[in-house]
């Protein structure tokens, strides 16, 4: 019944149809465009919850599918002799497996918490809520998109409200967070879209010839393209010579597969790309830093597994090593800055530049536990840094700072916020029983297969992370409270709501991680023996 209707474009596009709504409301009306926002936010969460629950009675990889013509030029075919058309395709093209279904759960959750937590935002609440769904709209379709094109738009559209949610809601040196955000983000765009261009322009080849006519189709279809890079496609195998205008060769290959490391290697954050991340993460309003740590970040993990490792298995392969060193130093550098750390905040910057090293060994593993362990990474990761970053805010709506040497004694004033505080640091240090645990474990496992002494070393990042979590969580809860905040009061029923959500997911992949395994094991599996076969020919 699901898959009889246009569910994947519902869920894309819902939160537009809030931001419609929102235009017709007067901007006067604060507590109406609350409402309507953040519903429109929710909208998609309750859809997503209808697909993933939906997708686990299929036993197809991916039974959801939306395609559609989007762009056809004709090109001049005379550079080509011997061909009557040349014709340039993009499709509006929707899919989601079980890589990317947990993906746009995560979206959806933490978007709509991010909606409940904006209470801190005191000015402009509907152009606040109108960028608010448009990048809503964006992350949706950065995981569902399977058009080289159309990623690139969905990409895109996530950078402009990002720019403005900074800018014009964060603190001090909002401006320049946001400059730096777009900078750096814009760079790796730019690298991404010159990758994807030459990925077209090569791999993106079909030939059709009725009767005495030839044509010739260059398309974004990530379908095509991973069929034509291997070899799979019997078109493109047969013109997949040098003399051959559109041939890719191995060193072609491994620029593109580095170009791309690098695009995605910017978003993830990968070391030494990683500081524009520390701005935003301490400079835009928590609300928003929840979407960026909880999602956007993920983006970046989700394009170097779906274009990079997919797209080009035998680079990545060989590439191996050093994706588990950059993992390795992702892990230990986040993890020894967060301990000298004075700001929360930026306790929580480099803790997520060390968690998410832990999805780079995950990959680095090139077996389906670390895939698991990296996946369910991405999901835990995002669900613990929303919570924190959740937390900071009705730390600061009270007390108006977020250093550790002005803060203390909340446990006595605010029980509730301090309970839930520790609770979200046991499940970042990778406590049993919650979300990280499972993470770490299935990642760390994967790995010790094959570099046994990395793995290794990158334990190291759990001690540090028992050291810098405890230390932020017990000087904030724990000692005297300043009298300044002697009568600070606890938490809200709006703030009550999103933090026992996170806190339910975070457990229930904890104690249950077969809801998080079920869609993503068949998924999983299929990538791997894809990997596989793709790779086999390196053991010679």
């Amino acid at each position: 019944m699901l898959a009889e209707i246009p569910i994947l474009s519902l869920i894309t596009f819902s939160p537009l149809l809030g931001i419609l709504i929102l235009l017709f409301i007067p901007g006067e009306r604060g507590q109406w465009i609350k409402r309507v926002g953040t519903a429109a936010a929710f909208v998609p969460l309750l859809l997503t919850a209808w697909l993933y629950v939906d997708f686990n009675q299929h036993d197809s990889v991916m039974p959801y599918t939306e395609q559609l013509r989007w762009i056809h030029i004709p090109l001049n075919a005379e550079i080509i002799q011997g061909l009557d058309s040349f014709h340039l395709i993009f499709d509006y093209s929707l899919a989601v497996d079980g890589l990317s279904l947990p993906l746009v759960f995560l979206t959806a959750l933490v978007a709509a918490m991010a909606a409940l937590g904006s209470f801190t935002i005191k000015k402009r609440w509907k152009t606040y809520y109108i960028l608010f769904l448009l990048l809503q709209t964006g992350m949706f379709g950065v995981f569902m998109a399977r058009d080289l094109m159309l990623f690139f738009v969905f990409f895109e559209m996530t950078l402009i409200p990002m720019f403005f949610l900074i800018g014009i809601w964060g603190y001090m040196e909002r401006e320049k967070a946001a400059a730096k955000f777009l900078v750096y983000n814009g760079v790796g765009s730019v690298i991404m879209l010159f990758a994807f261009l030459i990925i077209v322009a090569t791999a993106g080849f079909s030939e059709v010839i009725e009767g005495q006519t030839a044509s010739i189709y260059f398309t974004g279809s990530l379908p095509e393209i991973t069929a034509n890079l291997l070899g799979t496609a019997e078109s493109y195998a047969n013109m997949n010579h040098p003399q051959n205008p559109f041939f890719l060769s191995d060193g072609m290959k491994w620029t593109l597969f580095i170009l791309l490391l690098i695009a995605f290697g910017i978003k993830l954050p990968i070391f030494p790309f990683h500081t524009w991340m520390l701005k935003v993460h301490t400079e835009a309003p928590p609300a928003i830093v929840m979407i960026h740590s909880g999602v956007l970040l993920k983006m970046g993990a989700y394009g170097l597994i779906r274009f990079g490792v997919l797209l080009f298995p035998e680079q990545a392969a060989q590439s191996a090593y050093v994706l588990a060193l950059l993992g390795l130093i992702n892990i230990l550098y986040g993890a020894v800055l967060a301990i000298v750390q004075k700001d929360f905040k930026l306790i929580l910057a480099y803790s997520s530049i060390s968690h998410m090293g832990i999805v780079l060994l995950g990959l680095a593993a090139f077996n389906e536990i670390g895939m698991q362990g990296a996946v369910f990474q991405m999901i835990s990761h995002g669900l613990i840094s929303a919570l924190l970053f959740l937390l900071v805010a009705s730390i600061y709506e009270r007390t108006q700072t977020t250093m550790l040497e002005q803060l203390g004694g909340l446990a006595s004033s605010a029980p509730f916020i301090s309970g839930i505080l520790l609770i979200a640091g046991m499940a970042s240090l990778g406590l049993p029983g919650l979300s990280g645990f499972v993470s770490e474990l299935l990642a760390f496992l994967g790995l010790f297969e094959t570099m046994k002494i990395i793995t290794a070393l990158s334990l190291l990042g759990i001690i540090l992370a028992a050291v810098y979590v405890l230390r932020g969580v017990l000087k904030i809860t724990f000692g005297s409270l300043p009298k300044a905040y002697s009568g600070i009061k606890d938490a809200r029923l709006v703030e009550v709501v999103p933090m026992i959500t996170l806190v339910a997911f975070i457990l229930l992949i904890g104690v249950y991680p077969s809801i998080l395994s079920q869609p993503l094991t068949l998924t999983i599996s299929e990538l791997n023996n894809f990997i596989l076969s793709a790779t086999a020919n390196l053991g010679g």
